[in-house]
């Protein structure tokens, strides 16, 4: 009994802060943008380019019909310029700066702060440029500019609902892409190899896959840092080292890794798949996959190179690793991403580009990969 009360006590000490935690965890995945929040990402320039072009075709067309009647439609357009630019980038450079303190508040705020920093930065421009402002013309601009607002903000969110699987869909594709039969099965029969000769390998290769399923049943849409995925990748290529053997070569370059960048759970991993299955796999003689990241200005750079492969590959579907981190990286970055591939002198190299943005979370609640444990 006297020893149940300490136990109990710090239990019940240790619950808020669990639960605290949590809260913490689940404000830091909404603010990062993994449950859509309402402002659209305005620092990102396919959002600038999109905009920029539908309020400027837009003026053109209202330049065109006051044309029809007050005649000039090049002045008009020029007229409507002098107004919709300076508020149209203002609003975006202002939304672009309070969306990181506005997500993750009630959506009424969010709603809030989308319509009226716009409603006021076009409400100020117009005060400025008209020679004789009038509480008339202030209510037309400001009732406007918060129409085309919410205009501009149920579009991009409808665009990214388009883009976006549904939840049943996006977990049948984790299951059908992530947790591959063949992978687990090579696994396991490497494992049972290393029972009797190597018990204390075998056992250490258990824990990895462990590991690696957890991550694979992970919901993908969640930020991790850089060096959590990078240790998930490790892990992968330790247990495909244990099946491959010598022909598997790996070298990692991440003397200049940001390790606190965020990206989407399992972005590398396949990318690494697809660079053992297809460079290394249907060859006789070894081969080396290199890994170099990197960080130059404000964007992470990975760059993997591996043999090129010069016959079928040994599981076609797999190529269908390529494409579909295209399309999570279109879906979160937009434009500011970048996966490019080249085939020169017997390599295949993959570049890939994304912006760097900053974790925000513990550092010490991060999973490393130890390969001596």
């Amino acid at each position: 009994m006297n020893e149940t009360k300490p136990e109990s006590a710090t239990r019940a000490r240790s619950t808020p802060r669990v639960a605290e935690h949590e809260l913490l965890a689940r404000a830091r995945r909404t603010s990062d943008g993994a449950s859509s929040p309402v402002l659209p990402d305005c620092c990102n320039w396919g959002t600038i380019v999109r905009l920029a072009l539908a309020f400027n075709v837009g003026a053109v067309l209202v330049a065109l019909a006051m044309g029809a009647v007050l005649g000039d439609p090049v002045t008009r357009f020029f007229e409507l310029a002098v107004l919709t630019e300076p508020a149209l980038f203002g609003s975006l450079a202002t939304l672009c700066v309070a969306r990181r303190w506005v997500n993750g508040q009630r959506r009424a705020v969010q709603w809030a702060a989308g319509l009226s920093l716009p409603t006021l930065i076009a409400t100020l421009v117009h005060l400025g440029s008209a020679n004789e402002p009038g509480f008339a013309g202030a209510a037309i601009v400001a009732s406007c500019a918060a129409t085309l607002a919410w205009i501009a903000i149920e579009f991009l969110r409808l665009r990214a609902l388009s883009l976006s699987p549904s939840l049943a869909e996006a977990r049948l594709q984790a299951l059908q892409a992530r947790i591959r039969p063949h992978f687990l099965f090579n696994s396991l029969n490497t494992v049972l190899g290393l029972m009797r000769a190597d018990p204390r390998r075998a056992e250490r290769t258990l824990e990895d896959l462990a590991d690696l399923f957890r991550v694979f049943m992970r919901d993908t849409r969640e930020l991790i840092p850089l060096d959590e995925e990078v240790a998930t990748c490790r892990q992968y290529l330790a247990i495909e080292q244990l099946r491959i053997g010598d022909r598997l070569r790996v070298s990692w370059h991440l003397d200049e890794m940001p390790g606190d960048a965020l990206l989407p759970s399992l972005l590398l991993q396949p990318l690494l798949e697809n660079a053992v299955h297809h460079g290394v796999e249907p060859r006789l003689e070894p081969g080396e996959v290199r890994i170099e990241i990197t960080r130059p200005g404000e964007r992470v750079r990975v760059e993997v190179v591996n043999p090129a492969s010069d016959g079928p590959a040994s599981r076609p579907g797999n190529q269908m690793a390529l494409s579909n981190v295209k399309e999570r990286l279109a879906l979160l970055y937009d434009m500011e991403a970048e996966l490019k591939t080249t085939v020169e002198q017997g390599l295949f190299r993959l570049l890939l580009e994304f912006p760097y943005r900053k974790e925000r979370r513990r550092r010490d609640v991060r999973r490393h990969f130890n390969p001596d444990r």
